[in-house]
């Protein structure tokens, strides 16, 4: 160890989704969390990003903190409503009964800074260190641990670091692991738009096949606390500059959702949707382990993304201090292996259903384009083609098979 370097026990680099959770996780086992993030204090990042929490992400969050999970569906919104429509024609719709049991709901939609700002201050009510503007550029892994440089040059050590640093993850890079996996050649247009109380939008989940005003493009449309997100889902050869130029948000926007919603974008980006997974979890010596966006990175249909980031990081920590308390290296570096094997396992259950989702929305296969058209084709009377087009855009149900622990 260097002079005047503190070894951790465990260091959390990246303070999102994933890292927060390790850090609550880490807290809940009685373990000291000590999270390193690039960002000031004070950085807000636009947008809504991973805007909807599932209910089983809402319980495991609870269960690491007693009430954040209320907490967070508190500042979130639900929708009860659920339409698909194809070329302007509705083919299907379902109403949920209201709530009438106690409890956490089984979903939530807020921004992801909203969620972030909860759970950070749970953090902080907890004990758990930050460390901001600590940028970290290398690292070097051995038998014994971990060694981390920032920016600045300051060095930290501990016998485990959770890597939850996104998706450029530079811990990732210094223990050498590609992600692997291929990027949609469409382009999609992202939009977050603010609420205008003067012309409401009915708080329903709709999604238009090859919507007329949009020029025959697929078009997602999503509320969420303080507003709603647009997707636009852009044919090959479409330029993106002409969707996403103020003349052209005000072009398209108010042929989806009333006129005055042109003029109330919030923000706006465009994506290539990665669908990769880490070769590996962890490092030669098993002593770096790989969660979140670190890990993976999914298209969004299916949510898939965050919501598999907190299981991956109350994972790391279940195996992280098995591993403390192991008698042996060997015993600690199989803890460490079981939860690599697990969440790239877990992963590649969510790339294949959110690759689903994909394939069924782009239909880039002539049997995709097929069955999609003679669903559409039959969906008034009956109701179950009607029900497969409104759900497939979102990839497979989850299987029985310990979905609730490891694949969500």
């Amino acid at each position: 160890m260097s002079a005047g370097t503190t070894r951790h026990p465990v260091l959390v680099v990246g303070a999102g989704p994933a890292g927060l959770s390790a850090a609550l996780a880490l807290r809940a086992a009685g373990l000291p969390a000590t999270v390193l993030d690039r960002r000031d204090a004070d950085t807000v990042r636009p947008g809504s990003r991973a805007a909807y929490l599932h209910g089983a992400s809402l319980v495991e969050l609870d269960r690491l903190a007693p009430g954040l999970g209320h907490r967070i569906a508190g500042h979130g919104l639900m929708w009860a409503t659920k339409r698909s429509y194809w070329a302007g024609q509705e083919i299907y719709s379902k109403t949920y009964p209201p709530l009438t049991r106690a409890g956490l709901p089984p979903f939530t939609s807020l921004p992801q800074v909203r969620t972030e700002d909860l759970m950070a201050a749970e953090c902080r009510e907890r004990g758990v260190d930050f460390h901001w503007g600590a940028e970290v550029t290398s690292a070097q892994t051995g038998p014994d641990g971990v060694r981390l440089t920032d920016a600045t040059g300051r060095t930290w050590e501990a016998d485990y670091v959770i890597a939850a640093d996104g998706s450029r993850s530079p811990l990732r890079s210094a223990i050498g692991v590609p992600l692997q996996g291929p990027r949609s050649r469409n382009t999609f247009v992202v939009v977050d738009l603010q609420d205008d109380p003067a012309n409401p939008v009915p708080i329903e989940r709709v999604f238009h096949y090859r919507h007329p005003g949009a020029g025959g493009r697929n078009v997602l449309i999503v509320p969420f606390a303080g507003g709603w997100r647009v997707d636009l889902n852009l044919f090959v050869n479409d330029d993106p500059d002409r969707f996403i130029s103020p003349e052209g948000l005000r072009r398209w926007i108010p042929r989806v959702l009333p006129e005055t919603y042109g003029d109330r974008v919030s923000w706006v980006s465009t994506y290539r949707f990665a669908q990769q997974v880490a070769a590996r979890f962890t490092d030669v010596h098993q002593r770096v382990l790989l969660t979140g966006e670190a890990s993976h990175l999914f298209a969004p249909f299916g949510a898939r993304g965050m919501n598999s980031s907190i299981p991956d990081a109350v994972t790391a920590v279940r195996a992280v201090r098995a591993a403390l308390a192991a008698d042996s290296r060997e015993t600690a570096q199989a803890e460490v292996r079981r939860f690599a094997a697990e969440r790239k396992e877990a992963a590649e259950y969510n790339r294949a259903c959110a690759s689903a989702a994909l394939e069924h929305m782009l239909a880039h296969r002539p049997s995709v384009r097929l069955r999609r058209r003679t669903a559409a084709a039959v969906a008034a009377v009956g109701r179950r083609a009607g029900e497969w087009l409104d759900s497939a855009p979102y990839g497979p149900k989850l299987a029985a098979r310990g979905a609730a622990r490891s694949s969500y």
